[in-house]
């Protein structure tokens, strides 16, 4: 049985995070725009909050997925914002299952697959979020999670929340496929 979700860490750090021991044919998540031990150039940093980047999503591509998958959700989240409980940089489901990309800027609304959705972030808006850490702080980790739904779609608003989105997303996931 394939895995249903997979993760890269992506910033100053790139390192696939294996939730089972690696196969060649496992569910794989990756950037051609991130490269390991790199750091965010600006195009993926978050214009605002005293950043100015870009604020352009990366282009991501995954293979082998679970062949019974009908949807896919993908979140990113910095778990060392200071905040106490993280940060969500991007949250998008409903990515049709026959999708095996999405090109760097798809987290602009609007720019998501036909039927996507991409919800509010810590942002308080939709859509891709970049990099943004307090200036003075260590370097953040940027974990991109892509996860094999075994339905169509999640029946969510483009207002849920990160968390709701995330507690929905784990409960299309427990089912083998």
């Amino acid at each position: 049985m394939r895995k249903l979700a997979q993760s890269i860490g992506l910033a100053a750090l790139l390192a696939a995070t294996a939730i089972a021991p690696a196969r060649a044919d496992s569910f794989t998540l990756t950037s051609p725009d991130i490269k390991p031990g790199s750091k965010l150039s600006d195009k993926y940093v978050f214009n605002g909050f005293g950043c100015s980047g870009q604020n352009i999503s990366p282009a991501l591509t995954w293979k082998n997925a679970p062949a019974a998958a009908k949807s896919f959700a993908l979140t990113v989240y910095d778990p060392d914002a200071p905040t106490g409980a993280g940060w969500w940089h991007w949250v998008i489901f409903n990515i049709p299952a026959g999708t095996t990309s999405l090109p760097e800027g798809a987290g602009t609304p609007g720019k998501e697959p036909a039927g996507a959705m991409q919800s509010t972030t810590d942002f308080g808006q939709p859509g891709f979020g970049g990099a943004c850490p307090p200036k003075g702080d260590k370097p953040h980790r940027y974990i991109f999670t892509l996860y094999a739904l075994n339905t169509d779609k999640l029946d969510l608003p483009a207002t849920a929340m990160p968390d709701l989105v995330g507690f929905m997303t784990h409960f299309a996931t427990q089912r083998s496929m």
